[in-house]
Formats: structure tokens, sequence, C-alpha cells
């Protein structure tokens, strides 16, 4: 049970209770949760109990009650939270921060997009089989908003709620005018995050907050930019992705990629201490104070760049060719693979630094296979994917 979905219910004689006898109501009824005899558990009982459910429950829609394993009480949360590991360790996707961390090292996370026209509405799902998607795990979806000179892409954990100023809120894509230049803001920032966004429409510190828990900025995590084409003389498109929150460090071998634990709750825990504001009409912008705090550790180490792998001319097909081991079906000019483009080091191999990262293609009508791996997560490979579908007046 979880304080969001916790509801008390009164009697007609107590509809005029006061707002803090409800929620003296609450915490007394959550009180008496925390004593009862499941919170009570011997620890090596509870963690056997839950290891159990989580070497069982391996695949969804199974998997939901290792997730309710955590909604029990503080301290299964807690015990569970220990025992799940990270996608990178498991392969599994199991609690909504598992999106943004990185995915596994040896395999590929299988997901699959539909794309709704009529609402321009994209909605990304894990798939539970290779062969069959039309059923899968709802993870995340996006709905575009047409700009006077941008386009924008609302990621959000709700397919219904949209709103920024919700807590189901990810974070957001946004293309330039021609669709050649895009730009990934995340709501939280990772720990070698650079920039926040310094537009006007970005919210700012000092902006009405619909819930304290929602950060009041957007951290540009990274840069994704398509190649000029506009006589059509240069084959296919071509796409450079650089990501400002994974060093390139992290495709080394003993190299790691962040992975946060856990979503930040305050605003307080996002933001770097602020320069004084001398004239009481000024605004602060998030973007000075974090460029101050990160300039050193950019100079350490640089981002993760990323680029489309070359398709090859197939003579008897008279198309450009792509091997996707039988993952895309459909030939479409938003089909692409993205590799390493950062030049490989001593530590990693010439296949590492080969191998394919993130694979997009078409599969049938409004339906698109998503596969990724470490060091890219969920979230960030459907920004990429999404920046597929975006209309390219000059890429074309």
């Amino acid at each position: 049970m979880s304080r969001r979905s916790f509801e008390v219910k009164f009697s007609h004689h107590h509809r005029s209770r006061s707002q803090s006898a409800v929620l003296d109501d609450c915490s007394k009824k959550l009180e008496v949760l925390r004593q009862s005899k499941w919170a009570s558990m011997p620890p090596e009982l509870l963690r056997d109990v839950i290891q159990r459910v989580e070497n069982s429950e391996s695949v969804w829609p199974s998997r939901k009650n290792v997730v309710a394993c955590a909604a029990v009480c503080s301290a299964w949360r807690e015990v569970t939270k220990e025992l799940v590991q990270t996608p990178e360790q498991s392969g599994k996707l199991t609690f909504p921060i598992s999106l943004k961390q990185p995915g596994p090292r040896d395999v590929t996370m299988q997901c699959f997009i539909k794309r709704d026209r009529t609402t321009s509405t994209y909605y990304l799902y894990l798939g539970l089989s290779p062969n069959v998607l039309e059923n899968g795990k709802f993870l995340l979806a996006a709905r575009k908003f047409r700009r006077a000179t941008s386009t924008d892409y609302i990621i959000s954990f709700n397919s219904e709620d949209f709103s920024r100023g919700s807590n189901s809120y990810v974070g957001k894509l946004r293309s330039n005018f021609l669709g050649t230049k895009f730009t990934i803001y995340d709501c939280q920032p990772s720990q070698s995050c650079v920039a926040i966004s310094s537009n006007r429409a970005v919210r700012r510190i000092g902006s009405k907050q619909v819930s304290p828990r929602v950060p009041s900025c957007s951290y540009n995590i990274a840069h994704i930019a398509y190649e000029l084409n506009v006589l059509g003389t240069r084959g296919p498109r071509r796409m450079q992705c650089t990501l400002y929150s994974i060093p390139a460090s992290a495709m080394e071998a003993g190299g790691c990629a962040p992975t946060p634990t856990e979503f930040a709750k305050e605003v307080e825990e996002l933001l770097p201490p602020l320069p004084q504001i001398k004239s009481k009409a000024a605004v602060a912008d998030c973007s000075t104070a974090e460029a101050e705090s990160t300039g050193d550790t950019m100079s350490k180490d640089s981002p993760l760049v990323l680029k489309n792998k070359a398709p090859r001319w197939h003579e008897q097909l008279q198309c450009w060719c792509l091997n996707f081991r039988g993952r895309v079906t459909v030939a479409s000019v938003k089909n692409f693979q993205l590799v390493a483009a950062n030049e490989p080091t001593q530590s990693t191999s010439q296949s590492d630094h080969e191998r394919v990262l993130l694979q997009f293609g078409k599969v049938g009508k409004d339906m698109f296979t998503m596969d990724y791996r470490y060091p890219l997560s969920a979230f960030q490979s459907f920004s990429i994917c999404l920046s597929s579908f975006d209309t390219k007046l000059a890429c074309e």
C-alpha cells in the first residue's frame, strides 16, 4: 500500500472535519500498518521470502508481485530495493527508476513502439516475446506538441497525463524548426550532467510549483544532430548523438555509466547553491550555477558520442541495407543503428567498439522495434528514437 493510493473514507457525520483531523487519521492508520505482523517479520525470514519472489517472478506480468512486495511497508520496501538488481546486472526492468538506469551489457532489451497518428502519441512497451508485439509491458509514453519555431515531445510515465507539473513527468525532446537538431532534457540531473536549459519556456527557480516533488529545471543531457542533405545526394540519414550524461570512459573495460538509484524528492537536492541576486526583479536561471559546477568535470572526461552505422548498398535489392538480425522487416528512412563514435582505446577491443548500442526500425504500420543495451537507458533510447519520427525538411 502506498501513500498515494491510500484513501480514508468517513461517515456522513464526519464530513465537516478539518484537514488536520484527516491527516491525523491517515498517520494513525499508516502507523498501525507499520506495526502490523507483516512489518514485524524477522529480517532473515523477510529477506528469504522476497528473494524467493524475486527469483521466481523474472518476467512481466508476473514480476508485478516483486513490485507489490515493495509496496507493503517501508521495511519491505528497503529489503526489496536491496535485493532487486539494476538492469545492467540482471537484465530486468522492475521499478520506474529502472527506465533511467543503463541496460545490460551482454544482451539487448527488446522493446517496441506504437504510434497513434490521431493524437500524435507514442507508446513504449517492453517486449514479452521476441516474435509477438501485440502485448507488452507499458513503460513510457510521449506526445508531440508543435510550437512556432520548434517541436516538443513530452515524455511521461502516465499515458494519459503529459503535464510537466505532474509527478509522472520524465523529460522531453525538443527539435529546431528544420528538425535537424534535437535536445534531450531530463527532469533530474545525472552525476555528470553539464547544463540546464536556459530557455524561457523552461521552469525556473521561483516559479510556482504544482508539487514540491517536481524539479524546477530541465537538465540538458544529450544533443542529436542530423546531417543536412537538401539535394538528397548523400544517401540515407546521418546522425550523431552526444550524451553529456554518459562519459566516454563508460565504454572502456571496467568503465561504468551513471546509475541513479532513486528519484530526487526535493528541489534543493537537485540544484547547486545559487549566486546572490542583486536586483529584486531578476529571476535566477539554473544554467549559470550548473555550468560553473560542472566545468571541471567535463574537462576531465569527454561525453560519449554515438553515430549511425553506415548502411551498404545492395545491388540486387537496389536499396541501402543493415543487418537488424530479423528485428526489422519494413524498409524505412527512419531505420538506424547507433555505435560508438569515440576512438577506441587500448582497453577496448574493436568488436566491442563496433557493437550496436541502439537499433530502431519499422515492422508494420505504426509499429517499430527498439533494442538498446549498456550504457544507454530506456529513457535515453526512447528519446533518440523519437527524433527519427520528426519531419526533417532538409535531411531527406
